[in-house]
């Protein structure tokens, strides 16, 4: 994790407590829901209850998480976007919902752009390329494999269109390579079947996978950002290992319904930016690899539209396409 991001962090929470309109500002009234697209045990669903976890020692009021899986993401997204704008429903957005659905499918019944009110980014994190204790645990046994066999190795994913889907899509892409893409309704069972060897490989978040890694489990291929995780720097890039430019990370920040009060998302903002100077909760995210949370809303929504229109140019250039 970044020491300065946080450090700046901590200075705009203070700012906004000394803000005559923060001042004024509550919580919101309890309970506090926070959605999650994807199923219990996932990377989503664990920063989702660090965040909760905290805010309800902060507010004294109930603030729980709900998972809402199925459509990489979208289900929980809808919901969250048909919310009353008081505070009392919020969402772990993630890159599924908020970055890459929209060029996927535009008829989501919701619109990233006008429907949330962008609260903090929680951190980033590289995907990470897992193998199966079946499988070849190097990246050139696992190309071996594709050219043996093209269309035959399994890979899960967290749903078509989810950020798992296009790392694999765009890794097929870049090494000129096909294989079985088998979608799933959530992280955790993507990792129940890698473990059991149902599937062979998995571009998964380093949230969700970092447990699995650490235990030996799973076998760790390569990472898929731009440079390594701090906590996983053993493990290689994609880019490192012949693919220059190959960059699929995955992004976490909590957001609300559109139209909440400028004060209460300064409220709820500065809290998640108190949490995430938290030593113990630097250090938690450290461990899954997450780096560069925190800051205003306004960097957040900034960064949410700079990604979809990233995602956008890439899946018009692969030609992507996902039905329904």
């Amino acid at each position: 994790m970044q020491r300065r991001q946080f450090l700046t962090s901590a200075a705009a929470a203070t700012a906004l407590h000394a803000h005559p309109g923060f001042a004024q500002a509550r919580p919101p009234a309890g309970p506090v829901k926070i959605l999650v697209g994807f199923s219990a045990g996932g990377g989503t669903d664990i920063l989702a209850r660090i965040i909760a976890n905290r805010l309800n020692q902060l507010w004294a009021i109930p603030v729980i998480v709900e998972n809402r899986p199925g459509a990489a993401g979208l289900i929980a997204a809808a919901e969250a976007a048909r919310a009353a704008p008081d505070g009392q429903t919020l969402m772990m957005g993630h890159i599924n919902a908020l970055g890459i659905a929209p060029a996927l499918n535009p008829r989501l019944g919701f619109s990233p752009e006008r429907d949330f009110s962008a609260i903090a980014l929680v951190g980033q994190t590289p995907q990470v390329l897992v193998a199966s204790p079946k499988a070849s645990a190097t990246m050139q046994g696992l190309l071996a494999a594709l050219k043996q066999k093209p269309g035959e190795v399994s890979f899960g994913s967290s749903g078509t269109g989810s950020a798992q889907h296009l790392a694999l899509a765009l890794f097929e892409q870049t090494a000129a390579v096909s294989a079985l893409h088998i979608p799933y309704k959530g992280a955790s069972n993507v990792m129940t079947d890698l473990l059991g060897g149902q599937i062979d490989y998995a571009f998964e978040g380093m949230t969700t996978a970092a447990p699995f890694i650490k235990g030996g489990k799973v076998h760790a291929v390569a990472q898929t950002g731009v440079k390594r995780a701090k906590a996983f720097a053993e493990i290689p890039t994609v880019a490192e290992q012949g693919y220059t430019g190959f960059n699929a990370s995955i992004w976490f920040g909590l957001v609300g319904p559109a139209r909440m009060p400028a004060d209460l998302v300064a409220r709820i903002n500065a809290d998640v930016n108190r949490i995430l100077a938290m030593p113990d909760v630097v250090a938690k995210l450290e461990e899954f690899g997450a780096e560069d949370g925190g800051g205003t809303p306004q960097r957040f929504d900034a960064f949410m539209r700079d990604e979809r229109a990233k995602w956008a140019r890439l899946i018009q250039a692969r030609g992507i396409r996902v039905e329904g």
